[in-house]
C-alpha cells in the first residue's frame, strides 16, 4: 500500500493540470505557452501514475512513458517554431504567428 493516498495524488494532478490550462489561456508569449502545456502533459502523466499505483498496475507507468515521449515531440516541434517566429518578427508573441502567410 502506498503511504500517499489515491485522492491527494489525483487533485496535485488536478491542480498542476488546472495551472497549465490558466497559463494557456492567459499567456501570449510562446515561450510561456510551451511551458503550460508542459505542465499539463506532466499532470496527465502524474494521474497514470498516481492510477498505476493504487491498482498495482505497470499499465499507469506504460502510459507515463509514452506521455514523455509525447512531450518531447511537442516540445521539439513547438521550440523550433519559436525560432523562427522569433527569427522572422523579432517577437515571441502568439499573435504574430497569424501574419504567418508566405
Amino acid at each position: 500500500m502506498s503511504g500517499i493516498p489515491m485522492e491527494h495524488g489525483l487533485l496535485l494532478a488536478a491542480i498542476l493540470f488546472v495551472l497549465g490550462l490558466a497559463g494557456l489561456m492567459t499567456r501570449r508569449n510562446m515561450l510561456f505557452v510551451l511551458m503550460s502545456l508542459e505542465i499539463m502533459m506532466n499532470a496527465a502523466g502524474l494521474a497514470f501514475i498516481v492510477g498505476g499505483t493504487h491498482w498495482h498496475q505497470a499499465d499507469g507507468q506504460v502510459m507515463f512513458l509514452m506521455v514523455i515521449t509525447l512531450a518531447a515531440a511537442e516540445a521539439s516541434v513547438g521550440l523550433a517554431l519559436l525560432m523562427q517566429l522569433y527569427r522572422r518578427f523579432k517577437t515571441l508573441d502568439i499573435d504574430a504567428a497569424s501574419r504567418l502567410r508566405g
